[in-house]
């Protein structure tokens, strides 16, 4: 085989480079590998199921802006106290300013802050919901999180509306310093009083919920939901093991293992979440009592009357 035609050969049995370039493309965005049991997924599939794997039931990490989507009923979400933005009263500085790193996580995310708060209707019943985005600065609860939660919860209070709050976080921001780890305080009064007007609180733990979050409104709940092995916990397993120095159980800081020592409710998949938590919701409106019609009450009221006149002639 001369020279010539082995390049001749070459260039059949090989496709050009642009064209190898534009296969992986496509590739890259019409598939999507599992974290888990590394199955490839069709990126709309994975989407139609709620970013939940087809293959073993990974739960993908969502967005906040995505998980509103899939609990709330179409055009019914209203946003609260999205205007709130974080400053820097610490002028705290590491490998950057805190106010370049808020500035970039901004531009990166396209939120204000690590949680998003709002009412709405879910499945037709009125609900506020908190969901925490982890993506910002991983969800850590500042001044801005615990001020916009603290508001969600005291206007259902007033409106009597359920609330639900989307844990996903690494704690409290240590960029904020005590002002972060006073929002645990603020946040769970602001529960108490709802809790006093008999309405109902839900959290929902997701992968990852720890540090100040889980010690707070993470644990408050009337009913806790957790989704299938999530992370929850307050200090890390290495910190522990070298605290107790003792070696953890397998599955240590789970759901699986926080519902089977009573401290979840219940572990429910994404798929499931809004059709049990208007379930829920709907189990747990208040109680009005249905009053007869008023010609019916001025009657039982006559009979009521007359019945008191004859007792007194009796006597």
């Amino acid at each position: 085989m001369s020279i010539f035609d082995w390049f001749a050969k070459q260039e059949k049995s090989e496709p050009p480079i642009q064209q190898q370039q534009k296969e992986r493309e496509i590739a890259d965005g019409l598939w999507t590998k599992c974290e888990a049991c590394t199955a490839l997924t069709y990126t709309k599939d994975l989407q139609a199921n709620q970013l939940v794997c087809t293959e073993c039931g990974h739960h993908f990490r969502v967005e906040s802006s995505e998980r509103i989507a899939q609990l709330m009923d179409k055009n019914t979400w209203k946003p609260l106290n999205d205007h709130l933005t974080p400053t820097d009263p610490l002028k705290f500085c590491d490998r950057k300013p805190y106010s370049d790193r808020i500035k970039d996580t901004q531009d990166k995310t396209g939120l204000v802050d690590a949680v998003q708060t709002g009412t709405g209707l879910i499945d037709g019943l009125p609900l506020a919901l908190g969901v925490m985005d982890f993506r910002f600065m991983g969800g850590s609860m500042g001044s801005v999180v615990g001020e916009k939660l603290c508001r969600l919860i005291e206007h259902a209070t007033q409106e009597r509306f359920p609330v639900v709050i989307v844990c996903a976080s690494g704690g409290a921001r240590m960029q904020e310093g005590m002002l972060s780890l006073m929002q645990m305080a603020k946040i769970s009064g602001a529960l108490e009083h709802h809790r006093k007007a008999k309405l109902l609180y839900i959290p929902v733990l997701t992968h990852p919920t720890t540090g100040g979050v889980t010690a707070s409104f993470a644990m408050l709940g009337d009913l806790i939901i957790a989704e299938p092995k999530a992370t929850i916990g307050f200090a890390g397993r290495r910190v522990i093991e070298q605290t107790l120095r003792e070696k953890l159980p397998d599955g240590f800081q789970t759901s699986e293992y926080l519902l089977k020592h009573g401290f979840v409710d219940a572990i429910v998949s994404r798929t499931q979440l809004k059709k049990t938590l208007a379930q829920l919701i709907s189990i747990h409106q208040p109680f009005f009592p249905v009053l007869p019609p008023l010609n019916v009450r001025e009657k039982h009221h006559h009979q009521e009357e007359v019945m008191l006149k004859m007792d007194g002639k009796e006597e």
